[in-house]
């Protein structure tokens, strides 16, 4: 089986209760809509938060987010070929898989897109508070280069697309937090996404980032709810 769900921010509790009530396995997969919080601290409590996950009997199947580093950044992973396309795994965390932006995965026959990132809203107060704030949170030139590339090889179409963000028109804007002066964020992202679904032939769409379950047309916002992958 293989389901969807929203951020997780290094809280599992509801994936730990979930694999509990459906008695799943490693052969189960979870994707994860970026944000998982796995590489947020870059150091032991990481490795500790790991070594808790690979006890789950689960695959995790991460999209990068806004709140974390990616994968190529820290250390210990591999690039590795996953379901028919290329993913980043450490081979102490097999059931921790991190996607490459811009791969487009096998699952459950339907091919899969994946485009993680997204601008932080919060990021000058991480800064100020001594937080953690990772420059590399949008996908830059390089990685916009391999999308385009590879849906260019794949005739741009797809089955399904999973992104952290979304398309510029599609943002849930009823979401939008009212402290935040919508001039100063940078959408560059969404912009980014527009451009590439005006292009793209594709059935479906999931997308986390805005901590709220929202339906609009062929696009589903997840965030605690996990469903079916379909």
């Amino acid at each position: 089986m293989i389901y969807i769900t929203g951020d997780t921010h290094r809280d599992f509790k509801r994936v730990i209760d979930f694999c509990e009530k459906n008695n799943t396995s490693k052969e189960d997969i979870l994707v994860i809509l970026g944000d998982v919080g796995i590489n947020y601290f870059l150091n032991e409590n990481d490795y500790e938060l790991k070594k808790m996950l690979s006890m789950l009997p689960i695959t995790l199947f991460c999209l990068h987010g806004n709140h974390e580093e990616r994968p190529f950044n820290t250390i210990g992973y591999e690039e590795t070929e996953w379901h028919g396309a290329i993913a980043y795994i450490d081979p102490e965390f097999t059931n921790q898989v991190f996607a490459k932006d811009g791969e487009i995965y096998n699952l459950n026959g339907k091919r899969s897109l994946v485009l993680g990132g997204a601008y932080s809203v919060d990021k000058y107060y991480r800064i100020a508070s001594g937080w953690h704030w990772f420059e590399s949170e949008q996908p830059n030139a390089g990685i916009k280069q391999y999308v385009e590339e590879n849906l260019s090889r794949h005739g741009w179409e797809v089955d399904i697309v999973l992104s952290h963000t979304c398309p510029y028109d599609v943002m849930p804007r009823h979401l939008f937090l009212s402290s935040i002066d919508q001039s100063t964020v940078d959408y560059s992202t969404e912009e980014w996404l527009q451009e590439i679904e005006n292009k793209l032939n594709y059935k479906k769409w999931y997308f986390g980032h805005y901590h709220d379950y929202y339906v609009n047309g062929k696009f589903i916002m997840l965030y605690n709810d996990i469903i079916d992958f379909k």
